[in-house]
Formats: C-alpha cells, structure tokens, sequence
C-alpha cells in the first residue's frame, strides 16, 4: 500500500477539550479465516513497512523543548519489563501485499484489545486488511509468546468514510491461543481518554526503514506538542522512527522500571518537511466509544 497524501478539512472549531463535539460512528468488519499457515517465515520476513501517512505541510518545523522525564528520538528498548511484551509486530495483507506495522495490547473487558494507527487495520476509504496477525514480545524474528490472528477489526467512520487523520485509530479483537486470552497470556497495558495535553509521552514500534531493521523494539520519548499546521487534533512527539513504527503505542505516565503506562495515542503521520516529528490522534471521547465498541465483541 502507498498511502496518497490526503486531503485534509479538519476544522479545529469542531473540537473541544475531549476532540470532536460529535461522537462519529463505528465502522466494523469481521475477519476471515485464521491467518497463522499464511504467515511463514519468507512472508513475514519478505513483508514491508507500512509507510508512515506523508502529510502535505503548511508550516515549518521549529525549534522543540522537551519537557520533563528522559528525551530520546530514537532508541533500542532494552530495559524489559511489560512493554516488551505487550508491544508487537503486526503482519498483514492490503490489496494483496504484505505488511508489517506495530501495535500494543490494552486493558479490555474481553481481554483480546490490540490498539494499532487506523492505515493499518484499514486503508481509509479502500480496503481492510487481510491475514492480521499480531506477534507480541516480536524480537529478531522470535515469537516468544505466540501469535494471535484476528477476529474482528474496528475503525472510526470519519477514517473509514475520508481517511480523517484525526482518527487513525484501529482496535482489532484478536483470537484466543490455546483457549487463553491475550492479556492473559502478555498482560495488558492501561488505555486513557480525554487525558491532559502536552504530556511527556514514550512513543514504541518496530521501525524497518533504514536506519533501523524492525527487528528490534525501539521508542521515542519527550513532551509533545499541538499540530502547527492544525490539520488535525493530534499532538507531535520529537522521533526518529521510521516507515513500520505506525500504529506502537505512545505511553503516559510510563516507568521505565516496569515498562507500564497508559497508552493514550499511536504514531501515525509525519509532515513531509519535518521528518523527525511524529504524530498521532488524540485519544478523546471518540477513541474512548470506539474502545468500549471493540471490547464487546
């Protein structure tokens, strides 16, 4: 898939504190069969990065301050502890190619939340992904824990209808292995809404793209900031990452010690004149039916 650049028309007036004053529906599809036999080893090495969305920019770049707790802009993850298992790879098929993208397990009522960018569930107007298969704990090719094919993919309507970049958001129900649940098996991270702005926030995902080979958890960490360009409501996050990391989960409230937080965004876009800035969607109100759609199912 070659995401085209899309044709924002987002207007900021339409968003209070929580994001859209309107809550948009949810678009669901229920997937096909089991993907695992797919997925031999040549697919899943020979898959490609999912380009990170390319936005048309307005606005230059400036000069960021990185506010409170450590700041990073790209780095292996080799401190362990629960984001190292709860963060993966995802493996997935779009008009008949094969991709990788990364995604994050959530606390769910059903236990089976994946949370991952929209572009990688569905691809925005077009088509939903076939053969999903989420690997957590993915590492240099090994699959600790298994992998866990999808059941039901659950998108926002403004991303299904229009490709909203305000809404990259994809929640993917995944099965049981062995009849246990994926928190059971990795655990799950918190997932929060409506949280305050401008937060410090560690940004994972397996980036592929040169420098890096999506073979390794990598992360980003630093404040972030208001789109400059005011395209969308999503908020920025100083990173490196490269084409592979959309849809790792961004963390809040994240300790290093235990590799917990909450997630409260995923990467989904840079600008086109600023590639050392990512950003994702804020996780409003609209997010928040979203997840509470998914974690019935």
């Amino acid at each position: 898939m070659t995401p085209s650049i899309p044709l924002l028309a987002v207007s900021l007036a339409l968003f209070g504190p929580s994001g859209p004053a309107k809550l948009p529906d949810v678009i669901e599809h229920t997937a096909a069969v089991a993907p695992v036999r797919y997925w031999t080893a040549e697919r899943m090495a020979a898959a490609l990065p999912i380009d990170l969305l390319p936005v048309l920019s307005q606005v230059a770049p400036t000069a960021r301050h990185q506010r409170g707790g450590a700041a990073t802009s790209g780095a292996r993850w080799s401190a362990g502890g629960a984001v190292a298992r709860t963060t993966g790879r995802v493996f997935l098929t779009m008009d008949g190619v094969d991709f990788v993208c990364s995604a994050g397990s959530v606390r769910s009522a059903n236990r089976d939340l994946v949370v991952t960018a929209g572009h990688c569930v569905k691809d925005g107007t077009g088509s939903w992904a076939a053969n999903w298969m989420f690997v957590p704990g993915y590492d240099a090719g090994r699959e600790p824990y298994g992998s866990f094919p999808a059941r039901r993919m659950f998108v926002a309507g403004p991303w299904s209808r229009s490709a909203d970049d305000s809404y990259d958001v994809g929640i993917v129900a995944v099965a049981t292995r062995g009849g246990r649940h994926l928190a059971d098996v990795v655990g799950a991270q918190e997932i929060g809404f409506n949280a305050p702005r401008g937060r410090h926030a560690y940004g994972f995902g397996f980036p592929a793209d040169p420098p890096y080979n999506g073979q390794s958890l990598m992360y980003c960490a630093g404040g972030t900031k208001p789109d400059p360009n005011e395209q969308t409501y999503d908020q920025g996050l100083r990173c490196d990452l490269t084409a592979g990391a959309s849809g790792g989960p961004w963390l809040s409230g994240f300790d290093q010690a235990t590799g917990k937080g909450t997630v409260t965004s995923v990467s989904s876009f840079k600008y086109s004149n600023d590639r050392g800035t990512m950003y994702g969607p804020y996780f409003g109100s609209a997010i928040k039916t979203l997840h509470q759609t998914a974690e019935r199912a």
